[in-house]
């Protein structure tokens, strides 16, 4: 997967490419490019310049159009006249097919990403056990797969062979053919590989989670970077790796926490985001087990994102999809410390910033309508942090009586990782 990664030697200068569309505005357009922006720089990218251009829809062969193709291969082509600006790489804000990647390679002839393969170089990145370097491998080969041809355009530089034939490429078209085949084959075969590994992990994490005793599971959820980890660090008194970076988690992490008398299980899980491709969510199969298995679901949101508002409705269809918009929720609003607001005096049209918004002032918000359960925290300031766990263990315990109405959990122990001692 060479092909796809970004160098890690040196930091990588890129430019960014999006699409304004009927079905997405300028507005939306330069909260993608943001986001992905973030995406580079988690990566290890130095992102120098936007470009976007305004299509109904994008176009099947470069999609751009022509002329903003040519607009971006000239810029790219002055930078290389000073070796300190030299651009290493296109990012586009789209998933690319292998037609539209080779083609504007041809153009640009620099190295080519979408928004799918830098999120598969993150997550290649920030994979550390065996599960999710797995789970990566996978995802990346099933992205791999249909785009294995432009792998091999270099068999059409290649000169000379003897025969005859249109094109003068005959002895040449033959063994590229072979070779293609060959490597899907070997990719097919490494793919089969990989799925009864999964298969087999899947296995042993359903036998620990049967062995973890009788209690609540309790699963933080939200999109990335909203402070789940930190807020899991908070309430289990635990060193999960937080950071101000996208997918800083992608191992899910399981802890024991015990409010006043009453234990039960939290698992933080890797953070959902817009476009997220359905292989890597197959691949994450038995990752997200642990957002399928769980009791309750703390959603997490961060108020502070300009559009947090679509992040919630991206974590709701993420979790619809995976069959789990059903299950028992808590709403939690996340950096409040960091939230401003607009608000219109009465007379006076004129919008004004204000900072500093109380928690009281927040509960009669639209924001605390959502959920019936809706609480509004500082997890790096532990603002509200004592309601919060209040209303864990209001919750908790109401479904710990309902499902375990026999179990006397006062007088169990267990370890860390929720299984008996």
């Amino acid at each position: 997967m060479k092909e796809f990664v970004i160098s890690q030697a040196q930091t990588e200068r890129a430019v960014l490419v999006g699409l304004i569309t009927r079905l997405q505005d300028e507005r939306k357009t330069n909260e993608y490019l943001d986001e992905l922006e973030f995406l580079a720089d988690t990566a290890g990218a130095e992102v120098v310049k936007r470009f976007t251009q305004k299509l109904d829809t994008p176009n099947s062969v470069t999609y751009i159009g022509k002329g903003k193709l040519e607009e971006i291969r000239e810029y790219l082509a002055a930078c290389e006249e000073d070796p300190e600006r030299e651009i290493g790489m296109v990012i586009f804000d789209d998933e690319l097919s292998a037609k539209q990647i080779r083609n504007i390679e041809k153009e640009l002839k620099v190295k080519i990403l979408d928004r799918t393969s830098l999120i598969l170089d993150i997550f290649a990145m920030r994979a550390q056990t065996a599960s999710a370097k797995t789970q990566v491998e996978l995802a990346q080969y099933k992205y791999m797969l249909p785009r294995l041809q432009r792998l091999w355009t270099h068999l059409e530089r290649q000169g000379g062979g003897s025969g005859s034939g249109k094109g003068g490429s005959v002895g040449l078209r033959g063994p590229g053919e072979t070779q293609l085949e060959m490597d899907r084959r070997i990719i097919l075969n490494r793919m089969s590989l990989l799925k009864q590994q999964l298969a087999d992990i899947d296995r042993q994490k359903s036998t620990q989670r049967k062995n973890r005793g009788r209690l609540i599971r309790v699963a933080l959820v939200g999109y990335t970077n909203v402070g789940k980890s930190t807020l899991m660090n908070l309430l289990a008194k635990s060193e999960v790796f937080a950071e101000n970076k996208l997918f800083a988690t992608l191992d899910t992490t399981v802890r024991k926490v015990i409010i006043e008398n009453l234990p039960f299980l939290l698992s933080d899980t890797v953070g959902f985001i817009r476009k997220l491709p359905t292989d890597l969510v197959d691949s994450f199969k038995s990752t997200l087990d642990e957002v399928r298995e769980a009791d309750l679901l703390v959603h997490v949101v961060d108020i502070s994102h300009p559009d947090f508002e679509e992040q919630i409705n991206v974590v709701e269809k993420t979790l619809s999809d995976l069959g789990c918009s059903d299950k028992p929720s808590i709403l939690v609003f996340n950096k409040i410390d960091a939230y401003t607001y607009v608000k219109k005096d009465e007379d006076d049209l004129t919008p004004r910033t204000r900072e500093n918004i109380t928690l009281e002032e927040l509960m009669q918000t639209w924001m605390a309508k959502l959920n019936d359960n809706c609480l509004f925290i500082s997890a790096r300031n532990k603002t509200n942090i004592e309601e919060l766990k209040e209303l864990l263990y209001k919750k908790v315990k109401e479904l710990h009586v309902q499902k375990y109405p026999y179990n006397d959990f006062l007088y169990q122990t267990y370890s860390d990782d929720g299984n008996p001692e």
